[in-house]
């Protein structure tokens, strides 16, 4: 159980905005009517020059770092080292979200080799006009020799703040949200060398999502009958394994549920890259997967753009963060060939088979039965054997959309409000879906 504090959302928005930088999907089936407003908006290829480079260059396959406009001395604060790198930016035209939002969450698909790094950094503008801050969303590098994996804290103003990977409005209510926003990504290489972080893409999910308990049951019948063969991989049989990296396998949800689906595709770390696993361990790929997902600021393995530009590393994949409306809308990428890693919490109760409960968790979704019920590679099982899980359709679609919840002592907590990560290889197409704009 990953991660400990889900955000909530809030009150509805009004309109969606296409694709930026991306091709909208096409040939849809179905027509998405409903009360959250989502949106995924990125840039990546041609897009690149429609923003403001500083030393960096644009190209098909990636944005580079080509003519540093200077160096910096950066003390890593989870390793005090101190070094001195090279480094550039790109900065995102100014992007209207298309409607009033209240979160938004950044993800990217980069290459860094050794002694690179990157920054990505969010502005917003509020519905009043006025500006945030600069927010840091994450200081990532693809390994850990070079400079610590980090979210930071303590960013924030009287309207809004950053939760580990997550920008939301403090206090919705009080009618101040997100208009509009950049991005700006900041490229770093050793001053010595020549070697440049290649980002592939980068993006951002807007979201409103209204404040609710209960959610109203999708029809379904989309994938019904369909099951994806997705490696099933317990985190507890790591249980106790590498405590540096958030606890141990038993906190490893996430860089589980990320893995399965990296391999899923046909992709997994190399002998080399897990040569650093006791070998004495079984399914080294997961020990693999959580040191190289670990934020250390956070102090765990839970974060999700990290977890999905860790998937992204691995040859011909892509991979985002964002929300998805409904299991009908779930049920689409299952009919595309792709599972999807979901993010819930619910007590003990509420999900009938699960047999624990937990205020955050993440799991894949690899199908549906004849009778639209899901089915999940669900990582906190006693072993391999036992990942798979099939779970009542509308307790799993309650607790993964639900933006609030009643927690074991009578209090209120948070849930997801729909959050999952979508991997796939880059020449397999999006699901069609008309009226979604949020992947």
């Amino acid at each position: 159980m990953d991660r400990t504090s889900l955000r909530t959302a809030a009150v509805a928005g009004a309109t969606t905005l296409a694709l930026l930088g991306t091709t909208a999907p096409a040939g849809a089936t179905t027509t998405v009517t409903h009360d959250e407003q989502i949106t995924w908006q990125g840039w990546s290829g041609p897009a690149w020059s429609s923003g403001t480079a500083a030393g960096t260059t644009g190209t098909a396959a990636g944005l580079t770092l080509t003519s540093p406009v200077g160096t910096i001395l950066y003390k890593d604060p989870h390793s005090n080292t101190r070094r001195t790198w090279a480094y550039g930016t790109w900065t995102s035209p100014l992007t209207q979200a298309g409607f009033s939002a209240t979160e938004l969450v950044t993800s990217w698909n980069a290459d860094t080799p050794a002694g690179t790094w990157l920054q990505v950094e969010l502005q917003g503008t509020y519905t009043s006009g006025t500006r945030t801050p600069w927010y840091v969303m994450g200081r990532w590098a693809a390994g850990d020799g070079d400079i610590r994996r980090t979210s930071v804290d303590r960013q924030g103003d009287k309207t809004s703040s950053i939760s580990t990977d997550t920008f939301a409005i403090t206090n919705p209510s009080a009618g101040v949200l997100l208009r509009a926003y950049q991005l700006r990504v900041t490229l770093y290489r050793d001053p010595a060398s020549t070697a440049t972080p290649v980002l592939r893409s980068v993006g951002a999910m807007s979201s409103n999502v209204p404040d609710r308990l209960t959610v109203t049951p999708s029809a379904g019948h989309i994938a019904w009958g369909t099951e994806l063969a997705v490696p099933r991989y317990s985190q507890n049989i790591h249980a106790g394994q590498y405590p540096e990296y958030g606890g141990g396998g038993e906190a490893w949800c996430s860089p589980t549920s990320t893995e399965m689906v990296v391999e899923y595709w046909g992709r997994k770390p190399s002998p080399a890259d897990t040569s650093w696993v006791d070998p004495g361990y079984a399914d080294p790929t997961v020990d693999h997967a959580a040191r190289m997902t670990y934020d250390w600021q956070y102090g765990g393995t839970g974060n999700w753009p990290f977890n999905t530009a860790y998937a992204a590393g691995f040859p011909g994949l892509e991979a985002k963060v964002t929300r998805l409306h409904s299991l009908d809308e779930l049920e689409h990428f299952i009919a595309a060939g792709i599972p999807v890693v979901t993010s819930q919490s619910f007590l003990a109760g509420e999900l009938d088979g699960a047999g624990y409960g937990t205020a955050g968790h993440l799991m894949v979704v690899v199908g549906f039965t004849a009778t639209g019920d899901v089915i999940a590679n669900d990582p906190a099982s006693p072993g391999n054997a036992a990942v798979r899980h099939v779970y009542r359709r509308d307790q799993f679609e309650q607790i993964w959309l639900r933006t609030r919840r009643t927690t074991a002592n009578g209090g209120t907590g948070s849930g997801s409000g729909g959050v999952v990560y979508l991997i796939k290889p880059t020449d397999v197409a999006w699901p069609a879906v008309a009226g979604s704009t949020n992947w």
